[in-house]
């Protein structure tokens, strides 16, 4: 028997997906490891078998599987959170709340509501009259905006909001508070979450933070984190200290085992869907005068990525709204820049060209296409641009990677990839069908960069399926089982 920790010599009789130069087909193989990576590969029982052996069985191995748009300790706690996804209106969330034990610090925290599509409005009145004194924080499923109770904005020294909301970067400051009260509790948190992740094959994840992450995950691998690879992120607060600490964008953090690297300057340049705030050429159905918001306008963008470029840094660009992504491809252009845009939501069809001769990276949430489609119907039926593309994106030739936008969707691989190949979540029929794309090329965007393969010298990420994704439907494809996750030859997950 094989245990979590072992380090694999042999993985026998497996079928591949995603190989290159490898002329076996779909016939069985033995991938032998040594030091981390595949030294060869091989029909099966024509190599001796040694060492730490795993029997595949016929199960289908794909590369390790990534998440290229987390927020860790957001997501890691979320599983200690109230839970408001399925509130249907705020007098329902406030009553959740209430009926809700507070943490140790007597703060009691919700996350995944939303409220754009409850037909009451939220009020700092309905908040205070339901949970009283006790310091109660109700957040959005994306993060962009926070309802708290009076009792709330005066722990936090805020102005009360007549609707108890605080939006954007406001928001965004709660959330940091919430998420770094307790190192030891997050990162304990973390822990466990990155556990999880392995289980449903996940081998690195890219970490978008609000925190400076070079510090929390050097701490988190001294204390001997070792359940996935992870490229963290850095915000424009930080970019000055990153500069001047010489963090250059792929280098391995000092003491980490070769786990950690050096990630991108994250810059949000507008709002979000959900709180009305993404920036679009068109108005929001429910308001004819909202267009949305930049949060960084586009001569400033374009100073940070000359600023980042300059010092070895790639970029990632939040914009969800095609204003936003407008101007994200603009500051590319100028600068040119590496890097990605981060959700791309809403793409004007003449930006296809132009995001593909960039080069620029399309980081995309095709979890978000599911979650988003009642929204999009009740505050996007206006627009003309391209909402949730995916197809369209490859079809143009952009590199694609996918991630969840943990926790606005769940951390799960198979979920997005589900979404992707199937666009829905229920027994609605696909929305917008035409941006499905096959489960291989979802299987590659949910690669290390998008673009990983299966290869003698490559490095020992595997995932050993307990089902055929490649001829999995529905279900069975978003709740494939995982028999085996190594990380470099290593188990981080054995059924």
């Amino acid at each position: 028997m094989t245990a979590r920790g072992e380090h694999v010599d042999l993985v026998r009789a497996v079928r591949l997906s995603g190989a290159a130069g490898v002329p076996f087909g779909d016939d069985p193989v033995d991938l032998v490891i040594d030091g981390g990576r595949i030294v060869d590969i091989a029909p099966t029982g024509v190599l001796p078998a040694r060492g730490v052996v795993i029997e595949g069985g016929g199960c289908r191995v794909v590369s390790g599987l990534w998440d290229h748009h987390v927020h860790t300790v957001q997501w890691a706690l979320d599983a200690e959170r109230v839970q408001l996804g399925e509130a249907r209106s705020a007098a329902e969330a406030v009553g959740l709340m209430a009926a809700s034990e507070p943490m140790p610090d007597g703060r009691v925290v919700g996350a995944g509501m939303r409220d754009a599509l409850w037909p009451d409005e939220a009020s700092l009145r309905l908040l205070d009259e339901t949970c009283g004194g006790r310091a109660t924080y109700l957040i959005n499923m994306d993060v962009h905006s926070v309802w708290l109770n009076s009792a709330a904005f005066r722990r936090e020294g805020f102005a009360p909001t007549p609707d108890g909301m605080l939006r954007e970067e406001d928001a965004f400051e709660i959330s940091r508070r919430l998420n770094t009260a307790d190192d030891a509790m997050a990162d304990a948190a973390v822990r466990r979450a990155g556990e999880r992740a392995a289980a449903r094959g996940i081998t690195g994840i890219v970490d978008f933070e609000m925190a400076w992450n070079a510090a929390a995950w050097q701490r988190r691998a001294d204390a001997g984190f070792d359940a996935h690879r992870v490229e963290f992120a850095f915000y424009a607060a930080n970019l000055g200290r990153a500069v001047e600490e010489g963090l250059r964008t792929g280098e391995v953090l000092s003491g980490t085992g070769g786990l950690v690297q050096v990630g991108a300057l994250k810059l949000i340049t507008d709002g979000s869907l959900g709180t009305r705030t993404a920036a679009c050429s068109h108005a929001y159905g429910d308001d004819p005068a909202n267009f949305g918001v930049f949060t960084i306008e586009p001569d400033e963008l374009r100073d940070f990525l000359t600023t980042a470029t300059g010092a070895g840094i790639e970029v990632a660009v939040h914009a969800i709204g095609d204003r936003a992504v407008a101007s994200a491809l603009d500051a590319f252009t100028y600068t040119q820049a590496r890097g990605t845009i981060e959700h791309a939501q809403l793409v004007r069809h003449a930006d296809l060209a132009r995001f593909a001769r960039l080069g620029v990276v399309a980081s995309v949430q095709p979890g978000h296409a599911v979650d988003d489609r009642d929204l999009v119907g009740a505050l996007w039926q206006h627009q003309q641009a391209i909402s949730h593309p995916v197809a369209s994106l490859l079809a143009a030739g952009i590199p694609v990677r996918f991630g969840s936008d943990a926790p606005v969707a769940p951390l799960d691989p198979w979920q997005t990839i589900a979404a992707a190949v199937h666009r829905t979540g229920d027994d609605r029929a696909a929305w917008h069908p035409e941006e499905r794309v096959p489960v291989d090329a979802a299987l590659r965007a949910s690669s290390r960069d998008g673009s990983t393969d299966l290869e003698i010298g490559g490095v020992a990420d595997l995932v050993l399926c307990g089902a055929d994704p490649l001829t999995a439907e529905g279900e069975q494809l978003r709740r494939m089982p995982v028999a085996a996750t190594l990380l470099g030859g290593r188990l981080t997950h054995v059924a």
